[in-house]
Parts: structure tokens; C-alpha cells; sequence
């Protein structure tokens, strides 16, 4: 994970959610974003925006239970995977990374630490953490990007 990194610090779901979508703009086709952050980090508020940056209208939310949730009606495909409940790397493979990594689209994937080593190593790291000292809504929001 090592790179150049840039800090955002958000004090609302808005914030946190148009950040996603700036993100999203610049996206280009066979990129990956890993995710990390504890629960209730706003993970999938920013997953949101990052589908609304990319012209993805209609409900957008965490795939938990089924791993990944697939939107086309975008300028590019986006993925968008939850991995927590997956207990290793060959599990990710079995649901066909490998295809999602090759079909041209962009790959979200929310808890990525746990299966770092399936990450290509161009991934777009964003770590997101709380402060209750700074308030509820307070986010900092870490995008590490390869060099």
C-alpha cells in the first residue's frame, strides 16, 4: 500500500458521498478502489457517490450477503464487492475475480485489507476512519495511490 496519499477529511454523509463521486470521475476502465475501514466508517456512503460519479442512478448498497452487486447503467460497469464474510483468497477467485478484474469495468471493494494479496498492485487504496472527539460525522479519508 504504499504510494502517494492524499487526506480528506469529511464532516457529513454529503461530504463523504461527493468525494466518492469526484473519485469517480476520473475512474478509468480495469481500475480497483480497496476500501478499508471499520464498521460504520461510511464504506458504502462513499461507494454511493463513487456510483453516482460514474452515472449510476437507483439504489446502491453494501453486497454483503451476496459479495458482489454489478451497475451497467454507468459510463463504465462498476463491481462493487463486500469481501468481509469471504475466509480467504480463493474464496474471492471462486466467485470470478479474475473475470471482474478483465471485463473492462471498475472494481469497489469494501473490507480489501482482509484479502490484500488478491489486490493488483495498481490498486487505489482509501483507508476511512472515524474520530468521536471530532463528532459523530467526522471522517478521514486516506487515498493512497500506487507511484
Amino acid at each position: 500500500m504504499s504510494g502517494k496519499s492524499e487526506i480528506l477529511i469529511s464532516r457529513s454523509e454529503e461530504e463523504t458521498e461527493g468525494f466518492g463521486r469526484k473519485l469517480a470521475e476520473g475512474a478509468r476502465s480495469g481500475e480497483v478502489y480497496a476500501l478499508d475501514g471499520n464498521l460504520g466508517t461510511g464504506k458504502t456512503v462513499l461507494a454511493r457517490g463513487f456510483a453516482r460519479g460514474l452515472g449510476i442512478s437507483g439504489t446502491v448498497s453494501s453486497p454483503t450477503f451476496t459479495m458482489v452487486h454489478e451497475y451497467r447503467s454507468g459510463r463504465l460497469p462498476l463491481y462493487h464487492f463486500d469481501i468481509y464474510r469471504l475466509p480467504d483468497e480463493d474464496a474471492l477467485y471462486d466467485i470470478g475475480w479474475d473475470e471482474y478484474l478483465e471485463a473492462g469495468g471498475v472494481c469497489l471493494v469494501e473490507w480489501a485489507s482482509q484479502l490484500a494479496g488478491a489486490m493488483p498492485e495498481e490498486t487505489v487504496w482509501i483507508r476511512m476512519e472515524k474520530d468521536p472527539s471530532e463528532g459523530p460525522d467526522y471522517r478521514r479519508i486516506t487515498v493512497t495511490r500506487p507511484e
